[in-house]
């Protein structure tokens, strides 16, 4: 076996890290209002795997032979565990199946190709012998890109490219790297930091994503607005397809027709396997530091972010949480355990009774975070500037003591799903992006459209968001969602999840930022990019794949969407639902 990292096969991460909530005094009744539930103690600490119920591989000896000829018989696996690792990625949705023996098509072969040529030799004989080929990062997918199509009948391979993980060279006069795709965002960081250099890329699922998921899934990192998306990080790559090897140089720019670069990124493995990326890296900043602000309102707070961008002061990222995403997070701060930590939470309390005072309306105050990099005299002009537009927003600048526990604990929230899960709740996100000019009405109508899911089901729900990723014509919104489920969560999810994803449609935004297509997300692509541009993309994916064996079934016409659980086929017309 393989010596490759994984996360755990039952839910998000690692084993024995959990969200806790007994020592957040205010999250239960946080909780309470938001959904109308009392929470109960912890009782999963973890999932025997002698409950699963696996479906047998199909795999003839014939193919595994072939494929143990290539990788080595160690690194071709069909073990039960590792082929339910690999069985899906860690939406609430697959989390929800697994738990519930509700395997729909797992991978009937785990391969560990240990170079290039051996994910040259795989893919020749995957179309050959006419296979279905599944690349595999990280696992951390929550546009469900990774499942097999539930009736497919060929033999089923995930390509786990984690034994391709090194930085293999750093060009330091230009600032580019060479890396290969398999490497986890923690390890490729240690190997760049110990030279210098960082990539600056961080998105949420950062400790369990590779280099090549980010750019299979046209990734967006917390850091965007210095380092860029990985979009803009990348210069160039390696992509085996059958018959030969696509090589893109590391160049600055070019004018050589339509971008293949771009062609590849977000490609979800439907036109290849990504072994190599060239990547701009940076010299580790001098000086980083968090700032918190606290804005009355969320339109205040926004006209605050928009103009941050329009002054050009560039920040490393800055984001705002909206009044229910605030008081989420206010209600996340653990009880006092010093007396410093006490006399701070007693200072909390006051303030905003002094802001209340003064004709703030608490319930409806935004938090805002702003990371500065660069040199002592460069991160003190930036935040002196951004501190002028903020104040004439009305905020009050809170320092940096909240803002370095968020930087903390950024990479923690995930784990919050897979609590409320045994709780009997679903948490999901939703996300998109648009300009400015229509942020107010997008986050509007995300909202309404939830709230006519819940009362169409009858339920409690919950819905937030914040404002991150800004760019020169618009931004990011990421919203987050909750409510209790029932036997028929399948329906009730796909209800919430599709209202919320069509309003984002009707509003003039894209159906995701970041997260990428998959199958999760396929019925809104003729929405999207025309059906024009989505018969454009269907002759690309049948020209460079007429077996259908790259991960079929993902980013356009996929048999398994939300409509199935509606029971229906396809989104209805813009704008025509309730």
């Amino acid at each position: 076996m393989p010596n490759v990292k994984h996360q755990k096969w039952w839910g998000w991460g690692e084993e024995n890290v959990f969200f806790t909530w007994q020592n957040k005094p205010a999250f239960a009744p946080m909780v309470k209002r938001a959904i109308g539930i009392d929470l109960r103690p912890r009782q999963r600490d973890t999932v025997d795997f002698a409950t699963a119920q696996v479906p047998e591989t199909r795999i003839s000896t014939e193919q595994l032979e072939i494929l143990n000829g290539i990788v080595g018989a160690d690194n071709a696996v069909t073990e039960d565990h590792t082929r339910v690792v690999h069985w899906a990625g860690k939406a609430v949705t697959d989390i929800l199946k697994t738990l519930q023996n509700r395997f729909d098509r797992i991978p009937d072969v785990v391969v560990y190709p240990g170079s290039e040529d051996e994910v040259q030799a795989l893919v020749d004989a995957a179309v050959e012998l006419d296979l279905v080929l599944i690349p595999f990062g990280g696992g951390s997918s929550i546009s469900r890109s990774l499942q097999p199509r539930p009736e497919e009948e060929r033999t089923v391979v995930s390509v786990d490219l984690g034994r391709l993980n090194k930085v293999l060279e750093i060009d330091e006069t230009s600032g580019l790297a060479r890396i290969q795709a398999g490497v986890l965002g923690p390890d490729m960081e240690e190997q760049l930091n110990s030279r210098g250099w960082t990539l600056g890329h961080f998105p949420d699922s950062f400790n369990h994503s590779t280099l090549g998921g980010w750019a299979a899934t046209r990734s967006s990192g917390m850091q965007s607005d210095k380092y860029g998306d990985i979009a803009d990080i990348i210069r160039g790559m390696n992509v085996v397809r059958q018959g030969g090897l696509v090589t893109l140089r590391p160049l600055p720019s070019t004018s050589t027709g339509p971008s293949l670069r771009e062609m590849f990124i977000g490609s979800e493995g439907r036109l290849g396997i990504i072994t190599e990326l060239w990547v701009q890296v940076h010299r580790e900043a001098e000086q980083r530091e968090v700032i918190a602000y606290m804005f009355p309102t969320w339109q205040q707070g926004l006209t605050a972010m928009r103009k941050i961008h329009e002054a050009e002061v560039h920040t490393t990222f800055a984001r705002i949480s909206d009044a229910h995403e605030t008081e989420f997070s206010l209600a996340t701060q653990k009880a006092p355990t010093s007396l410093k930590k006490t006399i701070s939470a007693k200072g909390q309390d006051a303030l905003w009774a002094v802001m209340r005072k003064r004709g703030w309306d608490t319930k409806a105050m935004c938090i805002a975070y702003v990371c500065y990099e660069g040199s002592k005299d460069d991160v003190a002009r930036k935040k002196k500037t951004v501190a002028g537009i903020a104040k004439g927003q009305g905020a009050l600048i809170l320092g940096s003591g909240p803002g370095a526990l968020y930087d903390q604990k950024k990479f923690d929230t995930p784990y919050l799903r897979d609590f409320l899960l045994e709780q009997g709740v679903i948490g999901d996100v939703s996300e998109t992006a648009a300009p400015w000019s229509q942020l107010t009405t997008v986050h509007k109508n995300a909202y309404a459209a939830a709230q006519s899911a819940f009362e169409e089901l009858g339920k409690t729900g919950w819905i937030m968001s914040h404002m991150s990723h800004s760019y020169h014509a618009g931004a990011c919104l990421y919203f987050t969602f909750a409510f209790e489920i029932s036997d028929n969560v399948d329906h009730e999810y796909a209800l919430v999840k599709t209202r919320i994803q069509q309003s984002f449609i009707d509003s003039g935004a894209t159906l995701s930022h970041h997260h990428g297509v998959g199958a999760e997300h396929s019925p809104w692509m003729e929405q999207d990019v025309s059906p024009a541009g989505a018969d454009l993309m269907r002759g690309l994916f049948a020209t460079a794949d007429p077996g259908q064996n790259f991960n079929p079934g993902k980013i356009l016409d996929s048999p398994d969407t939300l409509y199935r659980a509606l029971g229906q086929d396809q989104p209805p017309a813009p704008g025509a639902q309730s």
